[in-house]
Formats: C-alpha cells, sequence, structure tokens
C-alpha cells in the first residue's frame, strides 16, 4: 500500500502509476490486461486524459493491482475527480446544501497547514469504514 504525505495530493494518473510500478508490472502489460490501448493508459497516467467514467475501470485496476478497501476509495475519488466530478460518497443533496456555509466559514481566516491536515483527517475518519 502507497501511504505516505504526497498521495493526498497525487492525481489519478501518478497515483495508478506508482501502483503499477510498485506491483512490478509494465505499463503494455497493465494496459493489455485492463482491455485498454497502451498509448491511451499512458495518456490517462501522464494526465493528458481523464480516466474513463467506468464503473468497471477501478473493479479491474483493483483487482489487478489487489489493492485494499482504502486504495480502492483513494483511486475512485482521484478517478472523479480527473473527470471534473465530486467523489461519490460527497454527491449528496444534503451534504451539497451545506457546502456554501463552510466556505463562507473559511473565507477571510488563516489556517495552518496542521489545521488543513486536522480537518482532512477529520473528514477521512467520517467517510472510512
Amino acid at each position: 500500500m502507497i501511504k505516505n504525505e504526497h498521495t493526498t495530493t497525487m492525481k489519478f494518473g501518478a497515483y495508478v502509476k506508482e501502483l503499477r510500478i510498485n506491483a512490478r508490472t509494465t505499463l503494455r502489460e497493465f494496459a493489455k490486461q485492463l482491455g485498454m490501448d497502451a498509448s491511451n493508459w499512458s495518456k490517462i497516467e501522464r494526465g493528458i486524459i481523464p480516466p474513463p467514467a467506468n464503473d468497471t475501470l477501478i473493479a479491474k485496476i483493483t483487482q489487478l493491482l489487489n489493492l485494499g478497501a482504502e486504495e480502492t476509495q483513494q483511486l475512485d475519488d482521484l478517478a472523479s475527480i480527473a473527470r471534473g466530478e465530486l467523489p461519490r460518497d460527497i454527491d449528496d443533496a444534503e451534504l451539497l446544501a451545506k457546502m456554501p456555509a463552510f466556505f463562507r466559514a473559511l473565507k477571510g481566516r488563516e489556517y495552518t497547514a496542521d489545521d488543513l491536515e486536522k480537518l482532512t483527517q477529520k473528514i477521512k475518519d467520517l467517510h472510512m469504514p
């Protein structure tokens, strides 16, 4: 499992690439196993094109790389973000209705990196089983 501080800022393609390299799988082998053209997969890993909005893609990647629940969730969230979408677990009408108030509360305040890390951890704790 990739567990370091840069995974929270990593993009989908870079995250999958790192997981793939750790699994000692070449780009061509991986793309073939996914049923994709290696050139197109390379563009996804480099962030040139977003991953397809295909539920089976995340499932295939999870299976091929033997990912755990946390890595799979990270992968799914990063895929949504790469496509310009909200991650599924926060795409909730009630939560979205509260977002303007959340951003108003943050506006004009100075927060340290430690403050933001604590907030991030609290949000993660809410969404992790």
